[in-house]
């Protein structure tokens, strides 16, 4: 299987200038390493009608092109499944039966981030998960053999965060994120994942998954987003931001794509044109702050 990066959106609605600016980056990655790059739409959850065909528009208009064909997680129920009866079969899982709410108030480890899971079910004894059961469907979540667990970023070098008993099915019966991503990276051979640096603090969590699993753990590159003039990650709500509103506007997706280039410190034209310039120690490290084309 060839190497590959990849791009992965979420089709919730249209991209905006840092889902552009992150996918031409993951684009330049791969290309400037002699992978190929990878399209995967990641419609689990938050889909919205037509919001695939938008983004594909998208892209190809600011020249992100792909190889092969645009893999769909809802197509992949089947594989999630088997790995996570692997993970049961292996003792490392358990149902949970807690609300967010009570996960929320109930008390953390000792320097565990807001919101990680305290373990509240993860040795309930056999008459206490049968009554469980009967009260509402259960989520499975994973049992973490470790407390943490270290990554090496392109970016930001060693990065070692907090890994607890993290969700691999939501108790709807959908797959969750972290699972579904390693499991997906994997079956598609993408040894590189280039996105925005807001879910660097997930990946130790998805590089432990991934040793469970036995599958090789990808090389990171998490990139600064893009951020409104408040310093907030940018939004639809800050106004002219897809490029069909900037397109109402009279700017181009050809202006869109250069003016990302030279956030970038690359030269405008096609991307294959900034290629050649494309070297990732030379990147900026802080966001790029989007006041407007």
């Amino acid at each position: 299987m060839t190497p590959a990066g990849r791009f992965a959106p979420s089709p919730s609605g249209e991209l905006h200038v840092g889902n552009l600016r992150t996918a031409m980056l993951a684009w330049l990655f791969a290309r400037s390493t002699g992978r190929d790059f990878l399209l995967r739409v990641e419609d689990l959850d938050r889909a919205r009608a037509g919001a695939e065909a938008e983004q594909l528009r998208d892209l190809e208009a600011v020249g992100v092109t792909w190889d092969g064909a645009v893999v769909r997680q809802s197509d992949r129920g089947s594989v999630y499944a088997e790995a996570i009866g692997r993970l049961a079969a292996a003792g490392l899982t358990y149902e949970c039966f807690c609300t967010r709410r009570e996960i929320q108030e109930a008390p953390s480890a000792p320097h565990a981030p807001l919101g990680a899971y305290p373990g509240t079910c993860r040795d309930l004894d056999p008459a206490e998960l049968e009554f469980r059961r009967s009260t509402r469907p259960a989520a499975v979540r994973l049992r973490a053999e470790v407390t943490e667990y270290t990554v090496r970023d392109v970016l930001h070098g060693e990065f070692t965060a907090v890994v607890d008993d993290f969700v691999l099915r939501r108790n709807d019966g959908v797959t969750a994120y972290n699972m579904a991503v390693v499991v997906d990276d994997a079956a598609q051979g993408i040894d590189q994942v280039v996105r925005g640096d807001d879910l660097l603090p997930s990946t130790p969590r998805q590089a432990y998954l991934a040793s469970l699993l036995n599958i090789p753990i990808p090389e990171y590159a998490h990139v600064p987003l893009v951020v409104n003039s408040d310093g907030a990650r940018l939004a639809k709500r800050d106004g002219a931001v897809t490029l069909a509103d900037l397109s109402r506007a009279g700017v181009s997706a050809a202006d869109v794509r250069d003016l990302i280039l030279r956030s970038l410190g690359l030269p405008p034209g096609t991307l294959e044109h900034a290629l050649a310039a494309f070297q990732p120690a030379n990147l900026p490290r802080e966001p790029w702050v989007w006041n407007g084309p």
